[in-house]
């Protein structure tokens, strides 16, 4: 056992903050997860700034990995930057042999500079869960195969860009913990080992084994308050591929049943959390190893009409938090404000180690030690060219710009969570309008969000909207 802590780091993909059983959500069933919570410290109200492009995970990734926020992330293509330190370098530098595997969506260089070790790594942004486009681990950090092989969508032979081989008939979540389990049960180094597992699920296409799917009753599944037919503006988003995932106008039944698979697959994964735990605990690491829980991002999943993560309503911002392991609170929460970026700068704090100079997220280790401390008081959000929105510590306020026209909403997050009725044209409210506005382009500033060209475009339309 080495005098450092491991570190397991389990990342899901559209898991949205609500789906913990031990957290409130008493129609799932998530016993692995809920063990974390009550060996750890949960943060309720985690965040991602959402994001510059549709794919949402994107972003929410590579800022988890450097610590960024989203308008200072400098990409070459699709990897990042070496000028942006990466955790598992970080943790390189203290010592640590880093394994990854699952979903990496940031580019071959990138996970080459990060990780020692791996396998079964998905360089892609979503696929079939039973027919897993993977790559094995190469020490030489390339990459670069692009073979002929069989594409279970298309049935023909294509050429896959950093695939060597698919994984057919094993479900994507079992691929990712039976390769983390296997470098567990081997690991024989003195040196402390960082694990970073990022599952595809529960995103879409939701399909896992059968036994799971029979856990829920889609007419048992309660319908979200705040279910509509439709959203009631459109904002730009209504025909992009998260949204046409189900018809319009949407309706109840089939909400209940997309839900009912949304469940079963967290359910599933949850199963294969439990796997790699076991794991840990059989080689004699659980009393020194910290365990984290995250999602890249939420999702609506029939919420406000809505059935992806591109908008800013709290299904699709929020995300779980969970931090296990030696010295970490047991069975707490914490209501403080945190983005993922924070996760970086937290586990250095932990580790003792000097959290790098590119790193902008604050470290959360103050307030899992002192539950009276807080992080941030207020949030700042940015989706593409469309949207911009403000947090503090009771209201949201929602920007909109979609073909020339503004609109505004809201919230008080205090009296109605499910973001229901918008307060904007309440003139009583007119005042703390006026404050939040002036916070919003505090945050432009400050995240340097004009740099950028969406953040150009969404600006220079609110400025001209609103004189």
């Amino acid at each position: 056992m080495s005098a450092s802590p491991n570190i397991v780091f389990f990342f899901t993909d559209d898991q949205r903050f609500d789906t913990i059983a031990a957290l409130g959500n008493s129609e799932i069933q998530t016993p692995n997860i809920d063990r974390l919570v009550e060996m750890g410290t949960s943060f309720t109200q985690a965040h991602i700034p959402c994001g510059t492009s549709g794919a949402v995970c994107m972003p929410s990734r590579a800022m988890l990995h450097t610590g960024r926020t989203l308008f200072h992330l400098e990409r070459e293509g699709q990897s990042i930057p070496e000028a942006h330190t990466t955790m598992g370098e970080a943790l390189q530098q203290a010592g640590y042999r880093t394994f990854g595997t699952g979903k990496w969506h940031n580019g071959t260089a990138s996970y080459a500079r990060s990780f020692t070790d791996g396998g079964e790594i998905m360089f892609g942004g979503m696929g079939d869960h039973w027919n897993v486009l993977a790559c094995d681990y190469d020490p030489s950090g390339a990459y670069a195969t692009t073979p002929m092989i069989r594409d279970p969508f298309r049935s023909k032979d294509v050429v896959h860009r950093h695939c060597d081989h698919i994984t057919c008939g094993k479900h994507s979540s079992e691929l990712f913990a039976d390769v983390s389990v296997k470098f567990v049960e081997e690991y024989a180094a003195d040196d402390p080992f960082f694990m970073y597992i990022s599952f595809m699920a529960p995103h879409d296409p939701r399909s896992m084994p059968e036994e799971f799917l029979k856990l829920y009753d889609p007419e048992q599944i309660t319908l979200p308050e705040n279910y509509m037919d439709e959203h009631p503006f459109d904002f730009g988003v209504r025909t992009i591929r998260d949204e046409v995932l189900a018809p319009y106008p949407r309706t109840p039944e089939l909400v209940r049943q997309h839900l009912a698979e949304y469940y079963a697959m967290i359910t599933h994964l949850d199963h294969e959390v439990g796997r790699v735990m076991q794991a840990v605990e059989e080689k004699g690491e659980s009393e020194n190893t910290i365990f984290v829980f995250a999602g890249d991002n939420g999702l609506a999943v029939g919420q406000h009409g809505l059935f992806g993560k591109q908008n800013h309503y709290e299904h699709s911002i929020r995300v779980p938090l969970i931090f296990a392991g030696p010295g970490i609170p047991t069975g707490e929460r914490r209501e403080t404000y945190a983005y993922l970026l924070d996760i970086f700068p937290t586990l250095c704090d932990m580790l003792g180690v000097e959290t790098p100079a590119s790193v902008e997220g604050q470290s959360l280790l103050p307030c899992i030690k002192d539950a009276t401390e807080t992080n941030r008081e207020s949030l700042y959000f940015a989706y593409t060219d469309m949207l911009r929105s403000v947090k503090d510590d009771r209201y949201k306020l929602v920007e909109y710009i979609h073909d020339g026209q503004n609109t505004t909403q809201l919230f008080d997050l205090l009296e109605d969570p499910a973001e229901i009725n918008s307060l904007v044209d309440l003139p009583e409210h007119a005042e703390r309008i006026a404050g939040l506005r002036e916070q919003l382009h505090a945050f432009r500033d400050e995240w340097d969000d004009r740099q950028h060209p969406m953040g150009e475009t969404f600006w220079s339309q609110y400025d001209r909207i609103r004189g």
